[in-house]
């Protein structure tokens, strides 16, 4: 496929090294990409999506095929070259639309126009004989090594299954792989200080969009056949905001009620604090209502660590239209003493190692280690550790991540409550992913009942 103004698998492979090579986050490498090429047809932005998000998806599977049919493993070829086979086997494997012929010379022609004309007889070769032999490559045999079968069926790294054996059954462990593969519609939340869920799925719909209802959250909608989302007025407008359904529990628990403060430590890029101002100004707005005054308006304080995260958070901010939210840079390791026992509410969804979310974010499982996930493990406590000194006597702290990683979730949780006796277990719960509907996601609710000295 051929653009009127850019190629687009030249597009699509300089995405792919910016993700691979460059080491960008998928998701905003894409985005980056469809924002910059807004004029492009939906038929030509869908093409770069699609190829990417797949390729990424499928890469382990992907190396192993490419490994059988070149000389030059994947790992020892030039970056380039590396992207250019994988993303054209991905098209041969999975892109019916596009004939395998014309998948085989569009891959030589940018080899060549990337400098590479003395591979470009390589690249043809290794492509072809893929194409000629693609439906006779086997799996490898599960009753051998039923993990590597797995890994390579579903390309998900072998350290991270056997992480999962630990907790999960292996019934239980094939069905996130199903669910990470699967195609997912995009799940939004209505901002009803703007507009109802009805009437805003009957704007999307006027615009030809399909849109459907979450059954089991109120203000939840999903989204399907939209081109770009700047381009929804809704959204512009500030009438929904993008969010997975499981992260929206978060807001769903934490229920901020008429003058509370929330603060929301790791906050980026602010779905959880405006929902928590959404639902804080409609209690607000409910008790003025019935004739009661509300003597201080409740505020939330979305924080995060860098600079260009806090511009997130207040364009988004802004794009909702929510007077009772402030974004504020901030290191959530380092104690504010003026803060201490000061927020009702303190949400702590805290960085965390991904595994729930790859689905939507697929370079994660080849970007996180072993290690990292222990790193990670221990920078969350560091977090807990500080964030729970803000919490009031009777308020919440709000623990989440977007990992199904027992170390991370229920672990530390159990970690947590040992050391800060003051805090009790009112709820947990461990989401796991769900085919075409949620993210895998943990959510741990705990009340300060009392003070009492922190045990080290």
């Amino acid at each position: 496929m051929q653009g009127n103004r850019v190629n687009l698998r030249e597009l699509v492979l300089e995405t792919l090294l910016a993700i691979t090579r460059d080491q960008e986050y998928s998701h905003i490498a894409i985005r980056n990409t469809l924002e910059k090429y807004q004029y492009l047809e939906k038929q030509e932005r869908s093409f770069i999506k699609r190829e990417c998000q797949g390729t990424l998806e499928h890469m382990i599977w992907i190396d192993y095929v490419i490994d059988q049919f070149s000389k030059v493993k994947v790992n020892k070829m030039k970056p380039h070259i590396r992207c250019i086979l994988r993303s054209s086997v991905y098209e041969l494997k999975y892109m019916d639309a596009v004939p395998a012929c014309a998948t085989c010379n569009e891959a030589v022609k940018l080899a060549q126009k990337k400098g590479f004309h003395s591979l470009k007889g390589f690249v043809n070769g290794v492509l072809r004989n893929i194409s000629r032999n693609l439906d006779q490559v086997s799996l490898p045999d599960p009753c051998k090594d039923y993990l590597n079968y797995l890994s390579v069926k579903y390309s998900m790294p072998e350290w991270i299954l056997e992480l999962w054996t630990e907790t999960y059954s292996m019934e239980e462990i094939e069905q996130f792989l199903k669910a990470f593969l699967a195609k997912s519609p995009v799940s939004i939340r209505v901002n009803d200080q703007k507009t109802t869920r009805e009437a805003l799925k009957q704007e999307l719909k006027a615009q030809g969009l399909k849109a459907w209802e979450e059954e089991e959250l109120p203000g939840a909608l999903y989204l399907e056949e939209y081109d770009f989302l700047g381009k929804i007025e809704a959204f512009r407008e500030g009438k929904f905001y993008v969010q997975d359904v499981s992260s929206m529990q978060a807001g769903v628990w934490a229920v901020p009620k008429p003058g509370d403060f929330v603060l929301d430590v790791c906050a980026a890029p602010g779905g959880k604090s405006i929902h928590a101002a959404e639902t804080l100004l409609k209690a607000e707005q409910e008790l003025q209502a019935s004739g009661q005054g509300v003597k201080t308006p409740g505020i939330v304080e979305a924080r995060d660590l860098t600079e260009y995260k806090v511009s997130l958070i207040k364009e988004n901010i802004m794009r909702c239209g929510l007077p009772n939210i402030r974004a504020v840079q901030a290191d959530a390791r380092i104690l504010d003493h003026s803060l201490t026992e000061k927020a009702d509410i303190v949400l702590a969804d805290l960085p965390c190692s991904g595994l729930g979310v790859l689905g939507r974010k697929p370079d994660i499982k080849y970007k996180m280690t072993a290690e990292s996930c222990q790193e990670l493990c221990m920078l969350q406590r560091q977090i807990l550790h500080t964030v729970q000194q803000y919490v009031k006597p009777g308020g919440i702290l709000l623990y989440s991540t977007c990992t199904i990683n027992p170390a991370e979730n229920q672990e530390n949780t159990a970690w947590f409550l040992q050391r800060h006796p003051a805090f009790q277990l009112e709820r947990q719960e461990q989401i796991l992913p769900g085919k075409g509907k949620n993210d895998g996601f943990f959510l741990a609710k705990m009340r300060k009942e009392s003070k009492s000295e922190i045990i080290y």
